[in-house]
């Protein structure tokens, strides 16, 4: 049986929502895969405590997997697609990197001698979204004066680099703990969300795919080059300004709610391209969506390490998996170009 593209889609949905109900079900306390689904339909329990664990712990930390795993996706495919580059990923131009100095400040600042602010976790939010604006505003700087893709990439490569190159001499300054501490938010947290913080993050993701939809026509012709897009009538400034606000915007939020998360911006794009063999956008934006939902998921699902009590790091996982496979899908195509 030959599997259609609209097939193939509904299966990955489908995938979707296996993962997430599969998702909430694994945790420190057992609670029966046939009581979640009673719970999710509004069905009595023969146990109270489990309905405040499913919709107050657990459903927070999926939908923290969904829309995580899709901005991020939505960014690398937005990404690659700009640079014609298969290793383009979210935090190509900097921005994951200006956040990591931005909460280095917060959390070795005072063991390095100087402080900026109080710990917290909203200071941590804050700190991250200002470094990834600051980034941001930087990039879009160098992109006006620079008409060549390659050059702006090579120039947000370096953006990253420089403030890693701080945040490892604050490193080397602070005390143990306050490295420690800034260790564990470098590992990404899923879990760490209340309902506000999933509200503003769903918004942001609603507005980055209604951006990128509304783009299109200058997503698929920036494929070929951007003469060629500004040939088909494009405005190649404002297509190419519009995909890096996207891209920071989505890996910005991500980053300042849940820490940096590695690899699936770069390795979603990648399975989609190969599992429905097409580089049309208009199939590519909801696959990724949809796929990086699923795949962050299912690396979720893996850290919980089933009938223990402890978590793995989500970035060892998305490691782990992501790594991997972008690096057969480059060895089958043998070039780097998409």
């Amino acid at each position: 049986m030959k599997w259609t593209i609209n097939k193939r889609l509904i299966l990955l949905g489908f995938i979707l929502f296996l993962s997430f109900i599969l998702n909430l079900s694994l945790g420190s306390v057992h609670i029966p895969l046939t009581s979640v689904i009673e719970i999710l339909i509004g069905k009595s329990t023969s146990n109270d405590a489990w309905n405040n664990i499913i919709w107050h712990f657990r459903m927070t930390k999926a939908l923290t997997c969904i829309l995580a795993g899709s901005a991020l996706s939505l960014a690398g495919l937005l990404m690659q697609t700009l640079f014609r580059n298969a290793l383009a990923g979210p935090d190509v131009l900097g921005l994951s990197s200006g956040a990591s100095l931005a909460v280095s400040l917060i959390f070795l600042g005072s063991s390095a001698g100087f402080s900026i602010g109080v710990l917290s976790a909203w200071s941590v939010v804050s700190a991250a979204s200002l470094g990834c604006a600051f980034v941001f505003v930087l990039v879009m700087w160098v992109a006006r004066k620079l008409r060549d893709d390659t050059a702006l990439l090579i120039v947000g490569l370096m953006i990253g680099a420089t403030a890693s190159s701080i945040v490892s001499v604050l490193q080397y300054l602070s005390n143990a703990n306050d490295q420690q501490a800034f260790m564990i938010w470098t590992f990404g947290s899923l879990g760490g969300l209340n309902w506000t913080e999933i509200l503003i993050l769903a918004v942001i993701l609603v507005a980055g795919v209604t951006t990128s939809i509304s783009q299109l026509k200058s997503l698929n012709g920036w494929l070929l080059g951007d003469l060629y897009a500004g040939s088909l009538g494009i405005n190649v400034k404002l297509a190419r300004s519009v995909m890096i606000f996207c891209a920071c915007i989505l890996t910005g939020a991500v980053t300042a709610f849940c820490g940096p998360i590695a690899f699936v911006g770069l390795a979603v794009p990648h399975l989609c391209r190969m599992i429905f063999k097409t580089h049309d956008h208009k199939l590519l934006i909801p696959a990724v969506v949809v796929g990086g939902s699923t795949l962050l998921l299912l690396c979720d699902i893996i850290a919980q390490l089933p009938g223990n009590d402890y978590v793995l790091p989500i970035n060892a996982i998305t490691a782990l998996i992501g790594a991997p496979v972008v690096i057969s899908i480059i060895l089958q195509r043998k070039r780097i170009a998409i």
